[in-house]
């Protein structure tokens, strides 16, 4: 028996892939670094699939079909680089290598190049779901050489979550070239920080506003999951607060207020300043991770200072951070797709907007009700700048945005932070202001540095100098981006 495709890299992901591969009828030869663990493996869970052990780099290349398909789940960085070195002494033209972890977009780049000139197909594929998803049925975006998706895709089909009124919709399409598949990964990462940083907000005016117990708030997050805002992430909250220990103590109250963070949120970040597209809401959310790490600084700077405090009524707050939740998810994810199109620009990816909705729906950490909706308005229009302007979202903003006003503010009043929230409503206001204060600003610019402006009674493109000082004379600095 040969493998249909190997699994290097055994710890929680690749034995969960491993096992969901091996559930729809392929054999998958398996191994990892230490052989130990694939020793143990095959002492249990493994005793009665159909699993191939390898217990060298060169057994587990003799043990695969030909062409070889070498899935790599491994640390991303120069971990991946080093196997890959490792493999190629074992590698023929037309194999394919495929890297499942969280590899930042640029090195993916890199490597297909590399590999190509080799004749050694290379994928980046992003796998999402955590480990019941990479069990059960994950979300995955690969890209890379695509003379490689034939040969993968049945297997990629077979093994992803489904979605669809019918159950039927893999989770899983052809990204494009090159990084595109760890690139939607990383922005897709960048939408769950978001995700996650407003449901806390959420959580922080109900519990320190508001004054529910966790029960209470386990039942809200239940409710508004029956309804529109549908999600894992609202799902999955509701069942952490109701979760006790054995005592019959909240775990959630026990646990230490520091968010830690693996770089997929930095990475959309940069990537969003590079490619001068405004993502205030996952950056936000991001630095709120690194302020909650900062535990020590706030607790000694929290002492005498005293924090505004004037309880809410319950309904009429519950019924308004409904819509601001609702709301702001609506313009995170209006960030993080208006992202994705620059990027697919400017690196000649061709992404398909509404077929990454559509493979988010299942499987996927941020899987919420509304990608049908995500998918349905890049159908109805694929060159769609912001999903804010799409028809239904512009209602549904109308409708919303007004509870994201007055949870903000109710948030200010009582002194809590709201940086993911807030952000989304700047965002929203400044996209939807037709005059913005930037000529003040461009003036200013004009004055030190003589960096010139644009007239309102004139054709964009003509700059103007104006002498403001006296004594600056006419000589202009010339026009040009970092």
């Amino acid at each position: 028996m040969k493998g249909a495709i190997g699994i290097y890299g055994f710890r929680v992901m690749g034995e969960n892939l491993a096992r969901n591969i091996e559930s729809k009828g392929y054999p998958v030869t398996i191994g990892n670094r230490s052989v130990e663990v694939i020793r143990e493996f095959m002492e249990g869970k493994g005793k009665e699939g159909k699993f191939i052990p390898a217990y060298s780099i060169e057994e587990f290349a003799a043990s695969l079909e030909k062409p070889r398909k070498v899935m790599l789940m491994i640390k991303a960085g120069e971990t991946v680089d080093l196997t890959i070195e490792n493999f190629l002494p074992y590698l023929e033209p037309g194999d394919t290598l495929i890297d499942g972890g969280n590899s930042n977009y640029e090195d993916t780049e890199r490597r297909v190049q590399y590999l190509e000139e080799k004749g050694i197909y290379y994928i980046g594929s992003g796998v999402s779901g955590g480990e019941l998803g990479a069990l059960y049925g994950p979300s995955m975006m690969p890209g890379g050489n695509k003379e490689a998706w034939a040969g993968v895709k049945d297997i990629f089909m077979a093994i992803a979550a489904k979605a669809g009124t019918n159950g039927e919709e893999p989770c899983t399409t052809w990204i494009g070239n090159g990084g595109s598949g760890h690139y939607v990964k990383t922005v897709h990462n960048g939408i769950e920080y978001g995700d996650m940083q407003l449901i806390s907000e959420v959580y922080a005016i109900l519990r320190d506003v508001v004054g529910a117990d966790n029960e209470e708030m386990a039942k809200i997050f239940s409710t508004w999951n029956a309804g529109r805002l549908e999600s894992y992430l609202v799902e999955i909250t509701s069942e952490i607060l109701n979760e006790k220990d054995e005592t019959g103590e909240y775990i959630v109250n026990y646990i230490l207020d520091k968010a830690m963070q693996k770089g997929t949120g930095k990475w959309t970040v940069i990537s969003a300043l590079e490619e001068g597209e405004p993502v205030t809401l996952i950056t936000e959310a991001v630095y709120a991770r690194i302020l909650s790490s900062m535990k020590s600084e706030r607790v000694a700077a929290a002492k005498g200072v005293e924090k505004p405090r004037s309880l809410a009524e319950k309904k009429d707050t519950v019924d308004l951070l409904e819509k601001a939740l609702y709301a702001a998810k609506i313009i995170s994810y209006a960030q993080g797709f208006s992202l994705m199109k620059a990027a697919s620009d400017h690196y000649r990816w061709e992404l398909k907007l509404g077929e990454i909705a559509s493979i988010w729906r299942g499987g996927c950490i941020i899987r919420s009700a509304f990608l049908n909706d995500i998918r349905a308005a890049y159908e109805e229009n694929v060159e769609l700048k912001n999903l804010m302007v799409a028809p239904f979202f512009r209602t549904e903003l109308e409708e919303t945005v007004k509870g994201l006003r007055e949870m903000v503010i109710l948030g200010i009043r009582n002194g809590i932070a709201m940086p993911a929230m807030s952000s989304a409503l700047s965002y929203y206001d400044g996209y939807h202001t037709e005059n913005l204060p930037a000529n003040l600003l461009q003036a200013q610019r004009d004055y030190f540095g003589a960096h010139m402006y644009e007239r309102v009674d004139r054709p964009e493109g003509e700059f103007f100098h104006h002498n403001w000082s006296g004594e600056g004379g006419n000589t202009a600095s010339t026009i040009y981006k970092v």
